[in-house]
């Protein structure tokens, strides 16, 4: 009996997201007016994406941040992650040079503190809000994710994320941060740019997803390696570490999706 419940059940969710309508809203400005009015690069970059199931609520959100060295890229959704009963969030921030550290940081806060602001106005819950991205995007997804006060300024408690899944992100101080102060990319910093400066035991869950440590950027497994087990250290339970083996650092995107929607799929049993 429970097996055919359970099949039942399964059937019925599965119809139901084949019969979901989904809308994109593009370009959607998440700094403020007087920003805006201000300086002309923010009502450029400062823009979301968002794409969400239009018959459905309660439905969890990924922010997604591109990747790029935090000097280039542009918002998408990822298509994997499209169709999936869940809403994306895909977020342009201002870019390496013609902002500085922490600019592009707080972009990335601001637009989370969007999501929380404004989800539930589409039927999302913000309650449900996950922060993802690949490479410079995991490294903001962290950032923002461990160091508190960057969504404090919006009054937002960065333990209210749901989930962090920074794919291949830096955990020691981003090499374009260090390239801003002349600082090779081969001299790793650990400072208050760095996600390893804020490991502590109370923090959103953590899933550090990285492609073979053999084919990846330079380090990149083995700080992200070093992150998990500080974390642990440190007192917090819930980091995991993942490394997909034959995949370099730009392969690794599509198959650490998949583990993002399993990681989702476990919170909403």
């Amino acid at each position: 009996m429970r097996y055919h419940l359970a099949l039942l059940l399964f059937l019925l969710a599965g119809s139901l997201l084949a019969h979901t309508n989904y809308k994109l809203i593009q370009d959607i400005p998440y700094r403020t007016d007087s920003e805006q009015a201000d300086d002309e690069y923010i009502t450029e970059r400062c823009r979301l994406d968002l794409y969400y199931p239009e018959n459905l609520k309660d439905y969890t959100t990924v922010v997604w941040f591109h990747g790029g060295g935090l000097t280039s890229g542009e918002k998408f959704i990822p298509e994997k992650l499209m169709d999936k009963g869940i809403a994306v969030i895909g977020v342009n921030y201002r870019l390496y040079p013609k902002v500085k550290c922490p600019v592009y940081i707080e972009d990335a806060a601001a637009a989370v503190a969007w999501a929380f602001k404004n989800i539930e106005k589409y039927g999302g819950n913000k309650g449900k809000i996950v922060v993802s991205g690949h490479s410079a995007g995991g490294y903001l997804t962290s950032m923002i994710g461990l160091d508190k006060h960057y969504l404090a300024d919006y009054n937002i408690d960065a333990d209210d994320i749901e989930l962090l899944v920074p794919f291949s992100g830096h955990t020691i101080t981003h090499f374009t941060v260090r390239d801003e102060r002349g600082i090779p990319g081969t001299q790793p910093i650990i400072d208050n740019f760095a996600p390893l400066y804020f490991v502590k035991a109370e923090a959103p869950p953590l899933v550090l997803i990285t492609g073979d440590r053999e084919l990846e950027m330079l380090g990149r497994y083995e700080e992200n390696a070093y992150m998990y087990r500080m974390m642990k250290v440190a007192g917090h339970q819930q980091t995991k570490l993942l490394e997909l083996d034959g995949f370099d650092h730009g392969g690794m995107v599509s198959p650490a999706i998949e583990l993002l929607l399993k990681e989702i799929h476990a919170l909403n049993r």
